[in-house]
């Protein structure tokens, strides 16, 4: 299996400041890192080196995404706002996204490459592939950024691979704990792509992302949210995929699947309450492949989001690149044996009344 990496130094310089995770430090809050920091996504790249796995990647060079196609999903006065931020010091943004002293032009290379990602999926150039990019995307509103996301590289991204690459049907799935709001707001009204986000119920933001919230207008019944109560495990998440998620995806038959990946649904996780591993993640990733193979020629592009233990996360990505591109380089997962037997892995019969109100929503899919 051939798969792509997108990758750049310049990810790891998006500088979010000084916080309490994601609280602005002042009395009396302490200074201390924010959440969305380098420290995953080098982590990431850094365990992929000592393994070899990288070794069996095809490199994607990104590039800065032009204005036109930031303005695919943004407005205007947003690209221009980011922008005027350029040579600032620790601005916020926008709600929760603070940036840095080049960060406008670093989530322009962040765009860019997802944009080359998808471009090298939809030509054949290789089979799938991972951008691990920074800063994230899923969560960037039209007119605003929004939980540490700048633009929303993976609706940008859509929207180019339907307008400029001929591509007619598109689908999301989205396994950030947090809901894809950003990437749900770009589609809602639109055919042309089935969004799916399977996150934890209201954690951010905390008055979006639920089942009632199924599209209007021409995407009436192209939007399914499963929003998983706090506590959820492996077993809850690979039901949802079994009856939700995969059903969806054969019934939309879509020419490519797009995958917000965020990790923060690992346990251990400062900012979630989920409870996946290494082994659960590797299990949704073998069932977006095996469906991805019989819909569209296996033609996935992930993208990264969220994912906030330094520790653990690395372990997570290792795992579900590793099964893109069919490849065992002998990692064993240490957290795995800990927070694989946390009490409540199984599916819950409270998370089994959530996904069976979700499954509801497949009839829809025309």
């Amino acid at each position: 299996m051939n798969t792509g990496i997108v990758f750049h130094e310049l990810y790891l310089w998006h500088q979010t400041g000084n916080h309490a995770d994601y609280v602005p430090y002042g009395f009396p809050v302490e200074p201390f890192h924010h959440s969305e920091s380098p420290d995953t996504k080098r982590r990431i790249k850094n365990l992929m080196d000592v393994s070899g796995l990288y070794d069996k990647l095809t490199p994607i060079s990104p590039r800065k995404a032009t204005r036109e196609e930031i303005l695919l999903f943004h407005t205007e006065n947003h690209y221009e706002h980011i922008k005027s931020l350029n040579d600032s010091i620790s601005i916020d943004s926008g709600i929760s996204a603070p940036t840095g002293i080049g960060s406008f032009d670093i989530a322009l290379l962040s765009t860019g490459g997802v944009i080359e990602a998808i471009d090298h999926v939809i030509e054949g150039k290789v089979d799938n592939a991972y951008a691990l990019v920074r800063p994230p995307g899923h969560h960037a509103m039209p007119d605003k950024a929004m939980g540490f996301c700048i633009f929303g590289n993976a609706a940008i991204a859509g929207k180019h691979a339907l307008q400029n690459k001929g591509l007619n049907k598109i689908a999301f799935v989205d396994w950030d704990v947090h809901h894809g709001n950003g990437t749900q707001a770009a589609f809602y009204e639109d055919n042309s792509a089935l969004t799916i986000s399977i996150h934890q119920d209201r954690n951010f933001p905390t008055n979006s992302g639920l089942v009632s919230e199924n599209g209007e207008a021409k995407g009436d019944g192209f939007n399914i949210n499963i929003p998983l109560p706090p506590g959820s495990g492996v077993g809850a998440y690979e039901a949802a995929f079994d009856r939700v998620v995969i059903p969806a995806l054969e019934a939309y038959q879509p020419e490519l699947i797009i995958v917000p990946s965020g990790f923060d649904g690992g346990a251990g996780d400062p900012i979630g309450r989920q409870m996946m591993t290494s082994e659960g993640f590797k299990s949704l990733t073998q069932k977006i492949k095996k469906c991805a193979d019989e819909v569209c020629d296996g033609k996935i592009l992930m993208t990264h989001e969220g994912g906030y233990s330094a520790a653990t996360v690395p372990f997570f990505a290792h795992a579900v690149i590793e099964t893109l591109v069919d490849e065992n380089m002998g990692i064993k997962d240490p957290f795995q044996r800990i927070i694989g037997n946390l009490g409540q892995q199984e599916l819950q019969p409270h998370q089994d009344s959530l996904i069976r109100e979700a499954e509801s929503l497949i009839k829809k899919i025309k």
